[in-house]
C-alpha cells in the first residue's frame, strides 16, 4: 500500500499517536452504560463504562510498537488489515506466550485473540512488515487507572528467557 493510501487511513480513522504505549489510536465506541463499582470486581477502584474499542496502528517506523504494558480487563483484539503483528504474552509464573496477529488462518495466525487480565502484552510489527491496522474492545471500558506500563528491569526479572523481546518491547 503506497505511503499517500495508509496517510489517508490515518486521516479518514482521525488516528492520533497513543502516549506512552506507542502507535496511534482513535477511540471508535464508547458506551452511554456505566456498570456501578459495587457491580465489579475487587479489582476495579470505581465505577466503570460497560464497554470501550478502539482503532489502533502499527507502522514500520521503528519506535511504533505497542510497549509491554498490563490491564485489568480482558482486552480483545481484532485484525483488520495489513501485515502480521508479533504479539508477546508474558504469563503469570515465569511463562510467556507468542501470537501472531494476521490473516492467514491457515498457517496459524489469528484474526481474533483475547489478552486475559492482569498479563502483560506488548507487540509490533512481524519483520518486513509496513503497517497492521487492528482493533481493541474491552468490557468493562477502559479506565486509565487500570493500565499500568512494563519497566524493563522489573520485567526482565520476571521473564529472562524474553530477553530480546523485552528490549525491544519497553521504553522504560
Amino acid at each position: 500500500m503506497p505511503d499517500q493510501e495508509l496517510e489517508k487511513i490515518i486521516r479518514i480513522l482521525n488516528l492520533k499517536p497513543l502516549p506512552g504505549e506507542g502507535g496511534m489510536f482513535a477511540e471508535s465506541y464508547r458506551s452511554t452504560d456505566s456498570i456501578l463499582r459495587s457491580g465489579l470486581p475487587e479489582r476495579y477502584s470505581g465505577g466503570r463504562l460497560a464497554g470501550t474499542a478502539i482503532y489502533y496502528l502499527l507502522t514500520d517506523e521503528h519506535d511504533s510498537f505497542s510497549a509491554l504494558h498490563c490491564l485489568k480487563t480482558d482486552e480483545i483484539y481484532h485484525f483488520y488489515l495489513g501485515d502480521p503483528v508479533d504479539m508477546l504474552l508474558l504469563l503469570h509464573g515465569g511463562g510467556s506466550q507468542h501470537i501472531v496477529l494476521g490473516q492467514d488462518l491457515i498457517h496459524g495466525q489469528a484474526v481474533q485473540f483475547t489478552v486475559p487480565a492482569g498479563t502483560w502484552q506488548g507487540s509490533r510489527l512481524a519483520p518486513g512488515g509496513r503497517f497492521a491496522l487492528l482493533g481493541t474492545s474491552m468490557a468493562p471500558g477502559f479506565d486509565p487507572d487500570d493500565f499500568m506500563l512494563g519497566e524493563r528491569s522489573e520485567l526482565l526479572a520476571g521473564w529472562p528467557q524474553e530477553r530480546v523481546r523485552i528490549e525491544r518491547l519497553t521504553r522504560i
